[in-house]
């Protein structure tokens, strides 16, 4: 399936929720904010915001230091 990750189109292989494909993109989902096709999701949302062909995701790392 092909979906766009902070711009750029990806073929995704395994990922069927929001959830998996952090995992599957290995991204440290502790440290992660999600948007989804324009919404930004809560944690919780992950696990049942499936992904769709076309679906648009944007992925922010958080950051703490001074």
């Amino acid at each position: 399936m092909t979906i766009t990750i902070n711009g750029e189109r990806r073929e995704i292989a395994r990922a069927k929720n929001v959830a998996e494909l952090i995992e599957e993109l290995g991204l440290p989902a502790p440290a992660i904010l999600a948007e989804h096709n324009g919404l930004a999701l809560r944690r919780e949302e992950w696990v049942e915001k499936e992904l769709t062909e076309g679906d648009r995701l944007e992925f922010v790392r958080i950051v703490a230091g001074g």
